[in-house]
């Protein structure tokens, strides 16, 4: 075979490759935060030193069961530390941090202690939310190891990561004053009313990951996709998850009785299929763009990185801001003709 033609062969494979790895990455979007959350087992208490709808059709529950033998997901975010998923962690990082001048720091040391910390900073947080009380940056610092001090924004910077893209919640400075912070859920969910999740954990972090998943499948996606992608996650049909409970309940008694989520059969399919579109109350609470930068977060990268996803959620912005721009006009409209009324009826009096 002549050579310009192997070349071109060659040329078109690496394209057809390249190709193939985009659309992993596409799909890979919307996963990686969740699939972190599979890891983290129940964990123990913080340190004592440390303060402290109608049900859908019985077809949502997916018919697909964790096959034999297969093993929980254990990707993760990159550079994302969550809390419970090591034993011992405090006291070995008591040990390494005991002989950190007698040996010298490599990337994967420093990366793992710090990574310690922000497990332990992540629990603490978490603890704080369930008992709804607000967090001090001196309580904070409190339960970083004294060693580590200097590397407390970066050990913040983790575990309010870890917070933001596996349970959909934002640390916030709601006293500057006082430096008080607060864990706010990034759409209305609490756990409180949620039959599933007997922890307290909220679940926002898993539902913003099903919301993406929708978005990215052209906002549609068929019950078997959605239980495929929640497969992948670790998370199966009839098997009880340590943070988001049993999935199938998760999703037909608190996602769809809420109207976050919307079930419906697939138009003309004969025999019937199914499949999920978002809900009245996710559109109200979150927006695609909102999505969308969760999506790229967890591939730390941009919304302009999806060009097909960020050109539709643009085009959703500026319709949001039409909807907003005609309420506002319309109130104003309102608010004056209450006041032409009032004067006139002053007039006659």
């Amino acid at each position: 075979m002549p050579r310009g033609r192997k070349s071109k062969r060659r040329a078109q494979k690496k394209h057809r490759q390249a190709r193939g790895n985009t659309q992993r990455l596409k799909g890979a979007q919307a996963t990686e935060a969740a699939a972190a959350a599979a890891e983290i087992e129940e964990s123990p208490s913080s340190p004592a030193s440390v303060s402290r709808g109608t049900s859908p059709s019985s077809s949502v529950a997916g018919t697909r069961q964790e096959p034999q033998g297969a093993p929980a997901t254990s990707s993760r975010a990159a550079g994302v530390s969550c809390p419970g998923s090591e034993e011992g962690a405090q006291s070995q990082d008591e040990k390494s941090a005991s002989t950190a001048q007698a040996a010298p720091y490599t990337h994967s040391t420093y990366r793992d202690r710090l990574t310690r910390q922000a497990k332990k900073l992540g629990q603490f947080l978490l603890d704080k939310y369930k008992m709804k009380e607000l967090i001090s940056q001196a309580a904070l610092l409190e339960v970083v190891n004294k060693k580590y001090k200097k590397h407390f924004p970066e050990i913040l910077r983790r575990a309010s990561e870890c917070m933001e893209l596996v349970f959909g919640l934002d640390l916030k400075e709601v006293d500057p004053s006082s430096h008080s912070y607060a864990l706010i859920s990034k759409l209305g969910l609490c756990s409180e009313g949620n039959p599933s999740d007997e922890s307290g954990l909220p679940v926002s972090g898993l539902l913003m990951a099903i919301l993406g998943k929708i978005f990215e499948n052209g906002n549609r996606a068929t019950e078997e996709e959605i239980w495929d992608f929640l497969n992948s996650l670790g998370l199966y049909a009839g098997r009880r998850h340590s943070v988001f409970g049993e999935p199938r309940s998760l999703i037909s008694k608190y996602f769809l009785q809420q109207k976050y989520l919307m079930y419906c059969q697939v138009p003309n399919s004969d025999p019937p299929r199914y499949e999920f579109l978002w809900g009245p109350r996710a559109h109200a609470e979150t927006s695609k763009m909102e999505v969308l930068e969760y999506m790229a977060k967890i591939n730390d990268t941009v919304p302009r990185a999806l060009p097909g996803l960020y050109e539709e959620a643009m085009k959703d912005e500026e319709e949001r801001a039409r909807v907003r721009a005609a309420a506002r006009a319309a109130a104003v409209a309102e608010r004056r003709a209450r006041s032409r009324a009032k004067a006139r009826s002053s007039s006659h009096m």
